[in-house]
């Protein structure tokens, strides 16, 4: 499994289904990579069509297969509304190293509630030997003196 950096570029999305009746809704993104999380900004008054164009990076490690994005509308003073998820499998971009910004479906209950585009990129981690050399013990060199 790779080890190394993801880079998300968090585009656009299209088509959501509008949980505000009488307004525009305010989406925002989760994003998850195994355990972490980061979330994207409130793109207010946007509607079913919001434009973030914002990057997120993530550290990937052994196990990391899939990224998930939980898109979100934010009320105030109530609950936030889910709008609906999306789920893309990493193996391309680790085979690829990049895939251009691309359209996902974004699903709610089983049922298509619109797109998400999303540009991802990956920076492999070189493996480093963990034999005994110099620099692993801060540069330390035995003694040339002799006595």
């Amino acid at each position: 499994m790779p080890q190394g950096v993801l880079e998300v570029l968090l585009v656009s999305a299209k088509g959501l289904e509008n949980t505000d009746f009488l307004n525009n809704m305010d989406p925002y993104v989760i994003l998850t990579c195994r355990t972490h999380e980061q979330k994207s900004s409130v793109a207010s008054g946007k509607g079913s069509e919001p434009e973030w164009n914002e990057n997120f990076v993530f550290t990937v490690s052994e196990g990391t297969s899939q990224l998930c994005f939980k898109i979100m509308d934010s009320d105030a003073g109530t609950a936030d509304d889910f709008v609906g998820d999306a789920t893309i499998p990493l193996d391309a971009v680790f085979d690829e190293g990049s895939i251009p910004p691309t359209s996902y479906n974004v699903i709610k209950d089983g049922e298509y509630k619109g797109s998400i585009r999303v540009g991802l990129t990956f920076k492999r981690e070189e493996h480093r030997s963990r034999g005994f050399e110099e620099e692993s013990f801060g540069g330390w060199k035995q003694s040339e003196a002799s006595y």
